[in-house]
Order: structure tokens, then sequence, then C-alpha cells
């Protein structure tokens, strides 16, 4: 487990001629303090959601019987891959029936998302739509992959095919909230999604993440922009 609060940022070796600069806020007061939230916060989280887990297994077994849990290549703090944590929303043979629906994405830029996509199951659409199937990552904050608040990580191979310019959002540790999904998530178009990680990373500091977990509240409640 990655305890080490200093770690929340890191330099970038080559220098680049991004359309943004950014500028991690490097504070070791900012950064002790953030993870120690993210500690915490993740800790009581999976102790106090634990029987509702045991439920939501359940339920994903008997709608499609396999794994309850997704587990996905993604990139965190500098690139480094880690393994993030999902409840499966889709049917088994999801990875299978991906390469037929290219020319249905409705997302620009390397990302791949559809409304109405096929591979969901009854259970992952409600999943989805409350965004509970995203819960599991609360053992990646735990672990330190992931923080609380940040850019959300993409899959490596979307990762690969970003701008250097976008690339830059990967200076900071990923996040379970971020300014893209509080604010319209899927509605947003992807150049508009990088530019808001690029701003958070300007702008991080406690009372930032602060509002952004506010935000976070009523956009999962009512599941604004969920797909």
């Amino acid at each position: 487990m990655d305890n080490s609060p200093g770690i929340c940022f890191t330099q970038i070796k080559k220098p680049v001629m991004p359309m943004t600069t950014v500028r991690p806020n490097t504070s070791p007061i900012y950064c002790f303090i953030k993870r120690m939230f993210d500690i915490l916060s993740s800790a009581v989280m999976l102790i106090l959601l634990s029987p509702i887990f045991l439920i939501i297994i359940i339920a994903i077994k008997i709608d499609d019987p396999g794994p309850a849990f997704f587990v996905q290549q993604r990139n965190g703090l500098n690139g480094k891959i880690f393994k993030m944590f999902k409840f499966r929303s889709m049917y088994q043979n999801a990875p299978e029936l991906h390469s037929g629906l290219g020319e249905l994405n409705e997302m620009e830029g390397p990302v791949f998302k559809i409304k109405e996509d096929p591979r969901i199951t009854r259970v992952g659409y409600f999943l989805r739509r409350s965004s509970i199937d995203e819960l599991p990552q609360l053992l990646n904050i735990l672990l330190g992959d992931m923080s609380v608040v940040g850019p959300r990580p993409l899959p490596d191979y979307e990762s690969v095919n970003l701008s250097e310019n976008h690339k830059q959002r990967m200076l900071v540790r990923p996040g379970l909230l971020c300014y893209w999904q509080v604010r319209g998530r899927t509605r947003i178009p992807f150049d508009e999604w990088m530019e808001l990680d690029l701003k958070y990373i300007n702008e991080a500091d406690l009372w930032v993440d602060f509002k952004i977990i506010l935000e976070g509240i009523p956009a999962v409640l009512t599941g604004d922009g969920a797909e």
C-alpha cells in the first residue's frame, strides 16, 4: 500500500510545448492532507458499504453468471499502469463484441462510449446510471493508485493516443471524482473533458477538492450525464 503523502505529483522530465501550461500543486501540506483524507475516507466507506457490496455481487451473478468485478489496466500517476476495479456491468463476452461496435462510438478522440450499449446487463444498467459500478475504486484509493479527486484514469490503449498536451493529466494521481464527472460527464466533448482535467491540476487545492466532492453528490444522485 502506498501511503506516502508526498507523492501526489511528478515533474515533466523533458520540455514540451503544450497548449496549456500545467503546474501541479506541490505543497507538502496539501499532499499530506489529501492523502490522509483518501486513506481515511476510503477505509471508512469500504467498511460501511460492505453489506451493500455483498448484495450487489449476488445481483450481478444472478443476472449474468461470472465474476462480479471487472478489472482493467488504467494509466495512473506519471502513466504508471495499475489495475482498476469496478463492478461488472457488461456480459462476460463484452470484449469479443467490442470490435464490432466501433462505428457506433459517440465520443470524439480516443475514447469509446455509446448510449445504448448492447453489452450492458440489466443490473449493469442500474449500476452505471447510479455510478455504483465505480465504488470498488475505493480500494484503489486506499492502495494509493487513485485519489478521491483527480482526473479519471483512462485505459492504457486510450491513453497512448492522447496528445502530449493532454498526457499532462497524468502528472497527478487519477481520481474517483473530477470536473468532467460532476459537470455533465458524457455530454462534454472530449477536448473539453481534457481541458477540464488540466484546469483542475492548475487549480487544485483543498478548497477545490472539497467543492468537487460537494458537486459530485447531486451529480451521482441524479445520474446527470451517466450512461
